[in-house]
């Protein structure tokens, strides 16, 4: 796996969470993901599509700083800063946002198994 890989993955991310395109999002993210959402929730693959599906969360901008991105065998980690404007359950948000997050390679392609993120 090779960080050029992962930063393409990556961008492929933004665009689906900003469109909030679920068969995108679908393909991208594992059938047994877990992350920590900047509140602690632990989210699923089912509960994350379903904010989206629901239209709880609009991202009108996404604004991502690649920190750090390491690559080892089959895994990668991307440590990120994201400014993120929009809104939830039609709340207006913006803020900053401190992310990990992991990445596999599979028969399939390469998927998004787990992470967390954090406001600063």
């Amino acid at each position: 796996m090779t960080k050029t890989e992962i930063l393409e993955q990556e961008n492929r991310l933004y665009e689906a969470i900003k469109n909030s395109d679920l068969k995108e999002l679908d393909v991208l993210l594992h059938e047994d993901l877990l992350f920590i959402a900047p509140g602690g929730e632990i989210l699923t693959k089912e509960k994350d599509l379903e904010t989206y599906r629901s239209g709880h969360l609009k991202i009108n901008r996404l604004d991502p700083e690649i920190k750090e991105l390491q690559t080892m065998d089959d895994l990668a980690i991307v440590v990120l800063l994201v400014d993120l404007k929009g809104t939830y359950q039609a709340e207006p948000f913006e803020a900053r946002y401190q992310y990990i997050r992991f990445w596999k390679r599979f028969q399939e392609g390469i998927k998004v198994v787990g992470g967390s993120g954090v406001a600063i």
